[in-house]
């Protein structure tokens, strides 16, 4: 303050009843916060290990997730945003304008997409992988996401999925029978968030370009 306090403990009167009325919305303000803290954990934190325990792994800490955008082959671009402990970190998202591939080929552009990325992260910052990759599509782009993560030597050191819109089912790399999660399950809702973030991204870059 630059200047002398004066503290002062009323007790009695309009003031202690003043202090008495501080107290108890003080308590609860906390109540109230410690609530959403508990909410906000458990839309974050625990459907992250939803999803962990559902794809038999230890812990889902990082999520990256890749979507491609194209109109008729025109302007092929690839998104990918990140997710840590379930909220998105928007300082890790990319963009890539698709290089190799001619025409509206999303299976070979979600290939070049993932290769790019990994890649260049495996010299940078190896130590900074994903445990998850979700891919924005069935079986063909997850496929050939796995093909680019195989030919890097990465399968044993992450997990990828694919996660489908038209019934929301979760596709696993040589499992023919896909996963049905609850509608209103924690962590459904985490993987549309992340899956439809990517989207997002990519076709607000494909409308710049």
């Amino acid at each position: 303050r630059g200047g002398k306090v004066s503290i002062l403990a009323p007790k009695k009167g309009q003031k202690e009843r003043l202090v008495e009325l501080a107290h108890k919305n003080a308590a609860l303000v906390l109540t109230q916060d410690a609530e959403k803290l508990r909410r906000e954990e458990e839309r974050t934190l625990g459907a992250m290990q939803e999803i962990a325990d559902l794809l038999g792994m230890s812990e889902v800490k990082r999520v990256e997730s890749y979507d491609i955008s194209n109109i008729s082959g025109f302007q092929s671009v690839g998104s990918m945003v990140v997710f840590e402990n379930g909220k998105p970190k928007r300082s890790d998202y990319r963009k890539f304008k698709i290089k190799t591939v001619i025409g509206a080929n999303d299976f070979a552009s979600m290939k070049e997409v993932v290769n790019r990325r990994y890649s260049r992260m495996l010299v940078e910052a190896p130590d900074d992988l994903p445990q998850l990759v979700v891919i924005d599509g069935g079986e063909g782009q997850l496929e050939f996401a796995r093909q680019a993560l195989a030919e890097l030597g990465l399968m044993d050191r992450l997990m990828v999925i694919g996660l489908a819109k038209r019934m929301e089912l979760v596709i696993r790399v040589n499992d023919p029978y896909p996963l049905f999660l609850d509608r209103n399950s924690q962590a459904l809702k985490v993987l549309m968030h992340i899956r439809d973030e990517a989207h997002r991204f990519g076709i607000t870059h494909h409308r710049d370009l």
